[in-house]
C-alpha cells in the first residue's frame, strides 16, 4: 500500500470507528440479535405447542397480523426519516432508474430462474417456488439494510415505490411468462400461477402504503409545526430503535411459523438455500459493482444492491400459499427464502460498509 492511500484511510478507519464507539448496544450486536431472534423463533415454533396454529389464525384474508404489525413498525421510523424535498434528485438520475429497473425486472427473475432449474431439476414445487420468490421484488425489509449500510434513503424510497408499481402489473405476467411460456421453449416441464392483480395491490397498499404515508405525514407535521432541527434531533432518535425492534419482532414470528417444519425437513431446506445463496450473493455483487462501474456514489450504489437482491418475502409465500396450499413444497420454498435472506443481507451489509474505502474519501453523515 502507498504512502497516500495510506493516510487516505487512516482518517476513514479513525472516523469509522469513533462512529462505532457511539452505537447503541442494540445496533452495535444487530448480528449477535438477529441470530438470537432466529434461535428464538425455531424454538418456540417446534416445542410450543399449538404456536404455529395460533399465528396462523390471526389473519385478515391471508394476510398475518403479526408479521404485519412487524413490518409496519420496522418500515415506519426509516420512512420517516425520509426527506421527501429530496425526491427529485433521485427521479432525475436516469442512471439510477434504469439500472434498478433493469436489475429488478430483467436480471433478477430471470437469474433465479435458471438457478431454480440448475439446482432443483428434479424437485419442481420448490422450484417454482423460488421461481415466485425471484419474481417478487422487495418492497420492506431493503429499507432496513440500506439505512443500515448507510445507503441514499431518498433513492430507496423511490426504488421502492417504482417497484411497487412494477409488482402490481408485472407480477402474473411474468409468473406466465417464467413457468409456462420460457419452459415450453426450452422443452422443460410447466407449472400454472394464478394470482390477480388486486390481491398483490392488497400487499403492497399494506406493507409500503401505510408506514409511506405515516412517515410522510410525521415529517410534513413535525417540521411545520417544531422545526427540522426538532424532528431531526429529537423526534427521529426516539422512534429510531421501533425499526430495529420491529426487525426482530419479524424474525421471530417468521422463524416460529416454520420452526417445526424446518426441523423436520433440514436437507429440503439446505437443497433450497443453495440456490438462494447463489442468487443474494450474486445480485448484490453484481449489482454493487455495476453502480460503482457508472461513476455511482457510495450511497446509491449500495441502495442499488440492495433494492436489486432483495425480495418481498411476504408477497411470494402468500401467492404459494394461496395458489398451491399451506403444505406445498412452494411454499416451503418462499418460507425458507427470508431465512436465508436476512443473515446474508445482514453480512452484506457490513461488506458494503467495508467497500466504502474503494469510493475515495468516505465521510460517516449518520
Amino acid at each position: 500500500m502507498s504512502s497516500n492511500a495510506a493516510r487516505t484511510q487512516a482518517p476513514t478507519q479513525d472516523v469509522t470507528m469513533a462512529v462505532v464507539g457511539q452505537l447503541s448496544v442494540l445496533d452495535r450486536f444487530l448480528p449477535v440479535w438477529i441470530g438470537a431472534a432466529m434461535v428464538a423463533g425455531l424454538l418456540l415454533g417446534r416445542f410450543v405447542p399449538g404456536l404455529n396454529t395460533a399465528l396462523e389464525a390471526v389473519k385478515v384474508g391471508e394476510i398475518s397480523l403479526p408479521i404485519a404489525l412487524g413490518l409496519l413498525l420496522m418500515m415506519y421510523p426509516v420512512l420517516a426519516k425520509v426527506r421527501y424535498d429530496r425526491l427529485g434528485t433521485v427521479t432525475g438520475d436516469r442512471r439510477m432508474l434504469l439500472s434498478s429497473l433493469l436489475l429488478n425486472w430483467i436480471v433478477g427473475p430471470a437469474l433465479m430462474f435458471a438457478l431454480a432449474w440448475i439446482f432443483l431439476p428434479d424437485l419442481p414445487e420448490y422450484r417454482t417456488g423460488l421461481i415466485i420468490v425471484g419474481l417478487a421484488r422487495c418492497i420492506a425489509m431493503v429499507l432496513i439494510w440500506n439505512d443500515l449500510a448507510c445507503g441514499d434513503r431518498e433513492s430507496a424510497a423511490v426504488m421502492v415505490a417504482i417497484n411497487s408499481i412494477f409488482q402490481v402489473v408485472a407480477f402474473g405476467v411474468l409468473g406466465w411468462f417464467y413457468l409456462q411460456v420460457l419452459p415450453g421453449w426450452l422443452g422443460l416441464s410447466q407449472a400454472a400461477l394464478e394470482v390477480s392483480m388486486w390481491d398483490i395491490a392488497q400487499y403492497v397498499l399494506i406493507f409500503l402504503g401505510i408506514p409511506l404515508l405515516a412517515g410522510y405525514l410525521s415529517r410534513t407535521w413535525g417540521e411545520r409545526t417544531k422545526g427540522r432541527d426538532w424532528y431531526e434531533g429529537r423526534f427521529l432518535p426516539r422512534v429510531g430503535p421501533l425499526a430495529l425492534y420491529g426487525l426482530l419482532f419479524t424474525i421471530v414470528i417468521l422463524f416460529a411459523l416454520q420452526g417445526h417444519t424446518i426441523s423436520e425437513r433440514p436437507l429440503d431446506v439446505a437443497r433450497i438455500a443453495l440456490p438462494l445463496l447463489a442468487y443474494f450473493g450474486l445480485m448484490w455483487g453484481g449489482s454493487f459493482l455495476a453502480g460503482r462501474a457508472i461513476g455511482m456514489s457510495y450511497e446509491r450504489t449500495t441502495t442499488l444492491a440492495f433494492t436489486a437482491a432483495g425480495n418481498n418475502f411476504e408477497l411470494a409465500i402468500a401467492v404459494a400459499v394461496g395458489v398451491f396450499g399451506v403444505t406445498s413444497g412452494q411454499a416451503l420454498a418462499g418460507v425458507v427464502g427470508p431465512l436465508i435472506e436476512v443473515p446474508v443481507l445482514v453480512a452484506l451489509v457490513y461488506v458494503s460498509l467495508w467497500a466504502r474505502r474503494f469510493f475515495g474519501s468516505a465521510e460517516v453523515s449518520r
